[in-house]
């Protein structure tokens, strides 16, 4: 693990691994087959990126969007590190780049899609290249339970066998099911080495909200947050392009994507979404998965999202780079029906449609939570954490009242009218309104008709909202969305057990809700400064400014102010490549100068311990330059000799003698001895 943890700073600029890569690096590195389950963010992408590095010969990584592939082939390059891809989007120039490279031994990394698995050359052309690694990204498209199956990741198996080769799949959202589906598709039923790290990303705030003019809700959370970037999921393709509109009059950056728009003009929203700073997109779930941009520091919804594991993923999103993100999930009865309707009309097999309303109960019980969010949330995930502190209940705990009588009543009120009427009517006859409806069914002479004056329209439209959300009642698609109650809400009605309810959360949703400052007030203004410098050298690049440097290595420099190169290659996500490349641009804007220019040598040691070796090696040569005395004829050592020097490992005067010659030796040999050995 040390070459790891060597090409870990040098290459891709870290000083640690996060939690749980330096186990799952370890065994990909060793050979072994794996499972890795990690959080969106987390950093899956490096667990197999450094073993390539480590292992010979080439590591094929299969993953299911072009996008996605060419942004972490660009990051790799800019890196320094070897990699191309093979895609139907590239140009005769770029794959003859590929294969150029691959001739050569040259490249270390090659991407595809699954897709071209099904082409007769592929098998021959992987195994000519010297193929080490299978790495599968978004595992979980293998399986019919995912949300995203893609049918042609059932040839990777075969892959594996027939190149006689270790595999590594990476997904962020599987759940017992899907495990056991990629188990057997990829692996053929023998487990591999499995690590199910922590679902948790604490550093994106959750906060759901009931629709109250939803519109204006997404306007003002998107106004609180001007400037950044981020996406707005809706469930139509319409909305997207009401939404993209209302936000530009109101002064954003923001455009529509959606799987009607023609090719080119998605892959422009895509090109400007990678490029820009503080763009929105307004967007169907067609938009992200391909996405592999760090510094999105914001999700909204606009509806409800179909499962808890679509919510996770498309929350993921947000604040990939660790830095903090935040986000809002709107949603109202109208939601509920529409999902439950997908759900029953689907074509789907019963067992697989009962599977999908518990993933749907899984979100609603979340949207309706009454504690932590993110308790709830992980707790679907099987984990137990203590409450978090970064979510809307934490922030500000609901109010909670015993709902057990005011459920009873309008469950009472659903089953008297044969269970035929939708929230509307049977709120009407709650509150014992005279229409013409009521009256023409004579549900005035129901014993129910008034029993809820007590409470207004909004509330009783809240507690049916809130009974759906528990799963207490659904909505029957067979008598045009009527309310019929489940099997949950039997103990309730029959008095065995109680529920609580939370007051309508209209209140706090009307309350503007405010940014967390990725930085203090006194930062904020070298922050920006920064971001103008990467966003311009980017566009000079033509590459998507988190290649350059995301936002958490920025927030990074502007709190801590590097004043040297040494300094600035300390900063997290700053290897040697880029500090090679705009080390000094970046330290400009810190500083307010341009650092003394380094020589090579000694610009590779930079951060490193051998660099303040190197320094004190350079000062004592300085002295003994004319020998002790001052009057000896000048003698020195070249930059490259004195970097070799301070990075040997336990020195001694023979080792010493071996590299300088006898002259120097002579001359420098015992100050050099007493600097190596005293460090």
């Amino acid at each position: 693990m040390d070459h790891a943890a060597q090409l870990l700073s040098t290459v891709f600029g870290f000083d640690a691994f996060r939690p749980g890569q330096a186990e799952i690096v370890e065994a990909v590195t060793r050979g072994e087959n794996v499972l890795a389950i990690m959080p969106t963010g987390g950093g899956k992408s490096l667990c197999f990126q450094l073993p390539a590095l480590c292992r010979s010969g080439v590591t094929v990584v299969i993953s299911p969007l072009i996008a996605l592939m060419r942004d972490q082939v660009r990051a790799l390059r800019e890196a320094g590190v070897e990699a191309g891809a093979l895609t139907s989007g590239n140009t005769d120039a770029e794959t003859d780049a590929v294969f150029r490279a691959l001739d050569e031994d040259r490249l270390r990394l090659l991407y595809m899609a699954p897709e071209r698995l099904a082409s007769g050359g592929t098998l021959s052309l992987l195994r000519r290249i010297g193929t080490g690694l299978i790495a599968v990204d978004e595992a979980h498209c293998v399986s019919q339970w995912g949300h995203d199956f893609r049918p042609d990741y059932l040839r990777i198996g075969e892959l594996r066998r027939a190149l006689g080769v270790p595999l590594a799949a990476f997904t962020a959202t599987a759940d017992a099911e899907t495990r056991a589906e990629i188990v057997a598709k990829l692996f053929d039923g023998a487990d591999p080495v499995t690590f199910l790290r922590g679902f948790d990303r604490p550093n994106i705030h959750l906060a759901f909200a009931a629709k109250n003019n939803p519109r204006k809700q997404i306007l003002g959370f998107a106004g609180a947050r001007r400037g950044q970037s981020g996406i707005v999921y809706c469930a139509t393709r319409a909305k997207t392009e009401t939404l993209a509109a209302a936000l530009r009059d109101e002064g954003h950056a923001a455009c529509a994507y959606h799987a009607g728009m023609q090719p080119d003009d998605r892959r422009a929203v895509e090109f400007r979404f990678q490029q820009e700073d503080g763009l929105i997109v307004a967007a169907t779930v067609a938009f992200g998965m391909g996405i592999d941009k760090p510094d999105i520091r914001w999700v909204a919804h606009a509806d409800l999202p179909k499962s808890i594991e679509s919510y996770y993923q498309e929350i993921g999103r947000a604040g990939r780079d660790g830095a903090p993100a935040e986000t809002l999930t709107l949603f109202g009865a109208d939601d509920i029906r529409l999902r439950r309707a997908q759900i029953d009309e689907s074509l789907a097999p019963d067992d697989r449609k009962a599977a999908d309303h518990a993933r749907l109960n899984a979100l609603l019980g979340l949207a309706e939570a009454l504690r932590c969010r993110r308790q709830t949330l992980l707790g679907y995930f099987g984990e137990d954490p203590a409450p978090c502190g970064n979510c809307d209940l934490c922030d500000s705990p609901p109010e909670v009242f015993d709902g057990t009588e005011v459920v009873r009543k309008a469950l009472s009120a659903i089953l008297r009218t044969g269970e035929s009427f939708g929230a509307g009517h049977l709120t009407d006859i709650l509150l014992g309104l005279d229409t013409d409806k009521v009256r023409s069914r004579r549900h005035d002479e129901l014993p129910t008709f008034g029993v809820g004056r007590d409470l207004d329209r909004p509330q009783w439209q809240a507690v049916f909202r809130q009974m759906m959300g528990r799963d207490l009642v659904r909505p029957d698609p067979a008598r045009h969305g009527a309310l019929r109650m489940t099997d949950t809400a039997r103990p309730i009605l029959r008095g065995e057990e109680t529920i609580g309810l939370r007051r309508d959360m209209v209140k706090t949703a009307r309350s503007r809700p405010e940014a967390r400052a990725l930085v203090s007030d006194e930062n904020a203004p070298l922050l920006a400064a920064l971001k103008a410098k990467r966003r311009a050298l980017a566009e000079a690049a033509r590459v998507p400014a988190y290649v350059i440097f995301t936002d958490r290595t920025l927030i990074e420099m502007a709190e801590r102010r590097p004043e040297t190169l040494d300094q600035m290659a300390g900063i997290n996500g700053v290897g040697a490549k880029k500090l090679d490349r705009y080390g000094a641009a970046f330290l400009r804007i810190v500083a307010g100068e341009a650092p003394a220019p380094v020589h090579p040598a000694r610009m590779k040691l930079a951060g490193r311990s051998e660099g303040a070796l190197y320094d004190r090696l350079l000062q004592a040569q300085a002295e003994l330059a004319r020998g002790e005395a001052g009057t000896g004829k000048p003698l020195s050592c070249s930059a490259s000799l004195l970097a070799k020097i301070a990075s040997l490992k336990s020195p001694d005067m023979d080792t010493l003698a071996g590299v300088l010659g006898e002259r120097r030796t002579e001359r420098f040999g015992p100050a050099f001895l007493s600097i190596l050995q005293d460090d």
